[in-house]
């Protein structure tokens, strides 16, 4: 059977929950800080997708609009556990937010200025940094197996100069990427079994 076709394992609702529950509870920093956590989740620790999944995912989620705290939990959780699933998974990653943004929005109004209180923001960001870096070394490398180092940094430095330097959104680099890899004409030696 196609590797791309295959569907994995049902997951069960309660572990579906409580995964993105975590997620939703460590993920300090927004969507991008949770990106790592969300593989550590399903990829390592449960294993509803694999490594190559993932970056799909992930690569598509990043190309649609809205939140990507949002997007990555509703499609695992269908894949994994269906429309109950989805709805299971964005439900678990959002909760933990909504009740501390209510419980906590007028403590921190009210005591702002206390020192303590603006180090527990400025602390979080050290460790949002190694984690987001550990992404992208983990990137670097599947994509230096699939591509090779010269593709890789090239498509790396590419990438960086429209995004950092000409202000191109990553949403249109990676769909140019994606459209570029659906137009590319296939070789005879790959169409070949």
């Amino acid at each position: 059977m196609d590797k791309s076709v295959a569907r994995p394992a049902p997951a069960r609702q309660r572990d579906l929950f409580m995964a993105f529950l975590r997620i939703g509870l460590l993920g300090f920093g927004g969507g991008p800080a949770m990106i790592p956590l969300v593989q550590q989740e399903v990829v390592k620790r449960h294993a509803w997708l694999d490594d190559e999944e993932f970056s799909d995912i992930l690569a598509i989620a990043n190309t649609l609009p809205g939140p990507i705290a949002t997007k990555m939990p509703g499609y695992i959780g269908y894949r994994v556990g269906g429309v109950a699933g989805c709805i299971n998974a964005v439900l678990a990653v959002i909760l933990p937010t909504i009740i501390a943004m209510i419980a906590l929005l007028g403590v921190f109004s009210r005591y702002r200025d206390v020192a303590w209180i603006q180090g527990m923001g400025q602390g979080v960001v050290p460790v949002v940094m190694v984690m987001m870096g550990q992404l992208a070394w983990d990137f670097l490398n599947k994509s230096q197996l699939a591509l090779g180092w010269l593709v890789s940094l090239a498509m790396a430095a590419v990438a960086g100069v429209l995004i950092y330097w000409l202000g191109v959104h990553p949403g249109w680099v990676i769909g140019g990427i994606l459209a570029a890899a659906l137009l590319r004409p296939t070789s005879k030696r790959e169409a070949t079994p």
